[in-house]
């Protein structure tokens, strides 16, 4: 990637929410507001889902994917293309799964407070770990 991608990429480091597009049957766009982690080594976001919604859904369809991550004032944003990877929906408190989200949450919020009862909420939630490699960045970033 070049020194303007890498620029825009710090957008991503710098917020944690925005706008994740899929591709609903009809080829219309569906977006999701969401927390994000950016992991800047690996140029990967990573999110948090739930295997019954509509982006989940969408995703296993059709991988492409787009999101967008903006700062407050609408001064600067990223969009980032890629072509998601989806883990598989954690069923016991001590998989792989569930041993992600634990290291998810840890890059987004730190330690919790009850481990044990973060892993079973992420069994009852169905939850995955979205992973979102760049494929490519655009946007504008004037700082």
């Amino acid at each position: 990637m070049s020194a303007e991608s890498d620029h825009l990429l710090e957008l991503l480091v710098a917020q944690r929410r925005g706008v994740l597009t899929t591709i609903k049957k009809d080829g219309r766009p569906q977006l999701s507001n969401i927390g994000y982690f950016y992991a800047a080594e690996a140029k990967t976001v990573r999110i948090s889902v739930t295997d019954d919604r509509a982006k989940t859904r969408n995703l296993r369809r059709d991988p492409r994917a787009s999101l967008l991550v903006t700062t407050p004032d609408l001064g600067a944003y990223a969009v980032v293309e890629s072509t998601a990877e989806l883990s598989p929906v954690t069923t016991r408190p001590d998989d792989a799964t569930a041993d992600a989200l634990v290291e998810l949450y840890r890059s987004i919020a730190g330690e919790h407070p009850d481990w044990d009862e973060f892993r079973a909420a992420m069994v009852t939630d169905r939850r995955l770990l979205l992973s979102l490699p760049v494929d490519r960045v655009y946007g504008w970033n004037p700082s």
